[in-house]
């Protein structure tokens, strides 16, 4: 789509914390693009303060009717409750997931060569990282049953072999699809915990035969997670494709994000059959600097990104915000959680970035 165009519909969901905050400044960026047409929609714990529940069923029937779906942060303290029946934040996300028919979490990882020397690893160790993690979002151990009784609590974790291909096909499609540049064969790191989970046993034997079915063009290697974690911190440039579980996904994604020197800087896709994808920054809620100012908003600009280009086939336009938020960040603009110190270095809030951002748009 193209401004030209009938508009697109955006469902923008702001949440909690800084939500409200960074999807003002989303929605600017919006604006300076053209051919959209936002509708604003509660969920998480600003939706439990209004109807009781983190996702209601008009919210959910407006997010089904956009052409995409753009969410910004969900949870803070305000809600937290040990008590297993009180509505909680996040299930206003994992609703919306499940809703949608969203199985496929998609995590790009790359450093801008501006920050390398923001991560807490060293810049030779990161230097040309480019990779991306393929998450399953809607079965294993955050879907499957649980409960407590007495002084015992269970929550288990299933999946069965429809399941891990659709997220595997994902993966290699994404394999075969990504620029090579140096990075020579396209290759699928695996996740699991094979030597001990039977989930594991199926998933491994499962992507090995779709891997000879279907891709036997792409590389495949597998990895257990313990050793999946210690790896992306001592040889991230090696990976291409990381495809895994809900749960493993969940922690290994927000490792690598700390590559590119700041959760806020970390954009997603959720992507599933024939209805909108949603699109969110990783970093949550970050309800101790909500209201201050400060918040990076370059995570739901690239997320925006991701939005235009597998949501509104827009590419060109994905093209030039991420080169936007590249050329800010060179000019030296950063807010507090991307500053090191370094000479040249302008420390920045929102406002400011979003301003340098829509500047450099053109």
């Amino acid at each position: 789509m193209n401004a030209s165009s009938s508009p697109a519909r955006i469902a923008l969901l702001p949440g909690d914390g800084i939500g409200p905050e960074i999807a003002a400044a989303a929605g600017r960026l919006l604006e300076a693009l053209g051919g959209v047409e936002i509708d604003e929609q509660p969920i998480g714990g600003a939706s439990i303060d209004a109807h009781g529940t983190a996702l209601t069923d008009e919210v959910l029937h407006a997010c089904r009717a956009a052409d995409a779906v753009l969410l910004c942060a969900v949870g803070g303290p305000k809600w937290e409750s040990t008590d297993p029946d009180a509505p909680r934040p996040e299930q206003g996300l994992l609703g919306l997931r499940k809703g949608l028919g969203l199985f496929a979490n998609l995590r790009p990882v790359r450093p801008s060569e501006a920050l390398l020397d923001a991560s807490p690893l060293r810049r030779e160790r990161i230097e040309g990282t480019d990779l991306l993690v393929v998450r399953e979002l809607t079965g294993g151990i955050y879907f499957g049953d649980s409960g407590r009784e007495g002084d015992r609590a269970h929550d288990d974790c299933a999946y069965s072999v429809g399941e891990i291909e659709r997220i595997a096909r994902v993966a290699f499609n994404a394999a075969a699809s990504r620029p090579r540049g140096e990075r020579g064969t396209a290759k699928v790191t695996s996740v699991d915990k094979a030597n001990v989970l039977e989930t594991s046993r199926l998933w491994r034997e499962t992507v090995e035969r779709l891997a000879a079915d279907e891709f036997g063009e792409i590389a495949l290697e597998h990895i257990y997670v313990d050793n999946a974690a210690m790896q992306l911190v001592t040889r991230p440039a090696d990976f291409d494709v990381i495809v895994t579980e809900n749960l493993f996904g969940d922690i290994l994604s927000d490792e690598a994000a700390m590559l590119t020197g700041s959760l806020g800087m970390l954009p997603s896709a959720s992507l599933g059959g024939d209805g909108p994808g949603l699109f969110e920054p990783v970093h949550g809620s970050a309800p101790d600097i909500a209201g201050e100012g400060i918040a990076n908003p370059l995570a739901i600009f690239l997320s925006v990104a991701m939005m235009l280009r597998h949501g509104l086939d827009r590419a060109g336009d994905a093209d030039r915000v991420e080169a936007a938020v590249d050329a800010a960040l060179t000019d030296g603009l950063r807010t507090p959680d991307l500053t090191g110190g370094a000479d040249g270095e302008t420390e920045v809030g929102t406002q400011e970035m979003t301003e340098a951002v829509l500047d450099r748009l053109s």
